[in-house]
């Protein structure tokens, strides 16, 4: 079945059709390693572009810096309209590491300013990768370093279904421990609030809400809301809400640790 459909006015000319065939022949015999040369404006993104819709895999793509990778995730974007095409690159604004000056005996402690509409897009890309196999994710280096488990990131996923029997209080809870926080003044990403047998839920990783209506112990509606008018776009049967922040561990894996470190302890 073909995942990725490939969006464009213009067909492939010049040298484009023969690298293309010959980058997609190199992936299916499993080469590792194959370069693709060309000058600034070339085609070679959009040569790119049809390589991955005939190998019709999930792809990352690895810029060098910040500025190339916003340009091709805009490119990557316009390509594939119908795909999930993603960002993830460094979320710090800022980042000052903790430092020790010993001709002043001064030390400088770590800081760092995170930007939130950067946060909500790695959150939305890996959440993608999780729920979705038809990904490009555009990346700067920062990628290379290691968000945790995958499967206990998946793990923590919180499932919600119309007709469910769930204590409000349940509900919080395992809200609570995937990193949302409850703000009842201040609706934002990454919160939830109550009103009366009402939850509204703004997810961390997408500019939407969720509603969930209980009567009594019993979920009677899931709606998925706009957050800032409160209008309801649709009605689901079920919902899966994935973890607000990347570094979150299972609390299995941490009892485990605790146990480990007590018998070390003795």
């Amino acid at each position: 079945m073909k995942t990725f459909k490939l969006h464009s006015t213009y067909k492939p000319t010049g040298d484009q059709p023969k690298a293309i065939k010959e980058l997609v022949r190199g992936i299916k015999k499993g080469k590792k390693f194959q370069t693709l040369l060309g000058v600034t404006g070339s085609g070679k993104t959009f040569t790119l572009a049809n390589v991955i819709e005939q190998i019709n895999k999930p792809a990352l793509v690895i810029s060098h810096n910040k500025t190339l990778a916003a340009q091709l995730f805009g490119e990557f974007k316009a390509f594939f309209p119908e795909n999930a095409v993603e960002y993830f690159i460094s979320y710090y604004d800022y980042y000052q590491p903790e430092a020790y000056l010993p001709e002043r005996d001064l030390y400088i402690e770590k800081d760092a300013s995170i930007n939130d509409l950067i946060e909500e897009l790695r959150l939305r890309a890996t959440t993608s990768l999780l729920s979705r196999n038809d990904c490009i994710i555009v990346a700067s280096v920062s990628a290379i370093y290691g968000l945790g488990s995958p499967e206990d990131h998946k793990a923590m996923l919180v499932m919600f279904e119309k007709g469910e029997n769930i204590e409000r209080r349940e509900m919080l809870s395992k809200l609570v421990d995937i990193q949302y926080s409850r703000n009842d003044v201040d609706f934002s990403r990454g919160a939830f609030r109550v009103r009366g047998d009402t939850v509204e839920i703004y997810l961390a990783y997408e500019k939407k809400g969720v509603r969930l209506k209980l009567w009594d112990d019993e979920i009677e509606k899931i709606e998925i809301f706009d957050p800032v008018s409160g209008n309801t776009w649709e009605s689901l049967e079920k919902i899966a809400i994935y973890p607000a922040k990347h570094f979150i561990t299972p609390y299995s894996r941490i009892a485990d640790a605790v146990k480990s470190i007590k018998e070390e302890l003795k």
